[in-house]
């Protein structure tokens, strides 16, 4: 049962807020996230078909020479997603505060944590479709060769989907506008992707550089995507940049919980 505090001069009141997390508000959060997606296709197409497109134009820019397909095409199975997924969370939380839902949702018995954890699980269940299809067509429609387990691209893949969400959820919080959301792509996707060995080796940077790149999840995702790529087996090495990618993610939908606000200023 909720219990409810005045609010100073007002006469009115709200609820107290809830600590713990609850299951069923997680969930209900989630199905009305994922009912609203469901009238908004184009949103549906950006995060399922996007990344799929993607791939497919990788492929026939190096159809002279396939091996360089398969040499980036696995890194970049983790990055497109990643990107879908941090642009549609971005902006679809912020329009959901500017709209004033986030306030109202806040004045029910309905915590923080409730609510980051129900955007990230309905966005984690399209980021699982997303994944699912973008690896399936770079494995069996376009031909990417990798020396492990589809299962292990797809893990990592699908992993690489929800650190975009909590991204996403966690940039929201800063945004004023959907103009400002998509602002803080060049401000925390970009300085990744040139950093995180997708273009030379880690190793081969400045030192500087190469220790900021130590420190950024996107370098455990490519890392994780070369393993497949080369090993026929689960190696410590890929345990780890999983693990490292897993963690970086919850720490980033904590943090989000921690600075969401119910509307914009």
């Amino acid at each position: 049962m909720s219990t409810t505090t005045p609010t100073s001069g007002t006469g009115t009141v709200t609820p107290a807020p809830t600590s713990a997390l609850s299951l069923s508000r997680t969930t209900a959060t989630a199905g009305r996230v994922l009912r609203q997606l469901r009238h908004d296709p184009r949103s549906i197409a950006l995060m399922i078909l996007v990344p799929c497109v993607m791939l497919f134009l990788l492929r026939y820019v190096f159809d002279g020479d396939p091996r360089t397909f398969d040499n980036i095409g696995a890194s970049l199975l983790g990055i497109f997603p990643l990107i879908t997924m941090f642009l549609v969370t971005s902006i679809a939380t912020l329009r959901e505060r500017t709209s004033g839902t986030l306030e109202r949702l806040l004045a029910m018995p309905l915590g923080k944590g409730d609510l980051i954890a129900g955007y990230a699980l309905a966005f984690g269940t399209v980021a699982i479709v997303q994944s699912i299809l973008a690896t399936a067509l770079a494995l069996w429609g376009l031909g990417l060769d990798v020396t492990g387990s589809p299962w292990l691209l797809l893990l990592v893949a699908l992993l690489d989907a929800l650190l975009g969400t909590a991204l996403g959820l966690f940039v929201s919080a800063f945004a004023a506008s959907e103009f400002q959301a998509v602002q803080f792509m060049p401000a925390v996707i970009f300085p990744q992707i040139l950093l995180c060995g997708l273009f030379t080796p880690r190793d081969n940077m400045h030192p500087v550089l190469e220790a900021i790149s130590n420190a950024l999840p996107m370098s455990y995702a490519v890392d994780g995507m070369n393993e497949v790529l080369k090993h026929t087996d689960m190696t410590a090495a890929f345990v780890r940049d999983s693990l490292v990618v897993a963690g970086c993610a919850l720490l980033v939908l904590a943090l989000g919980a921690a600075t969401l606000r119910r509307r914009t200023a």
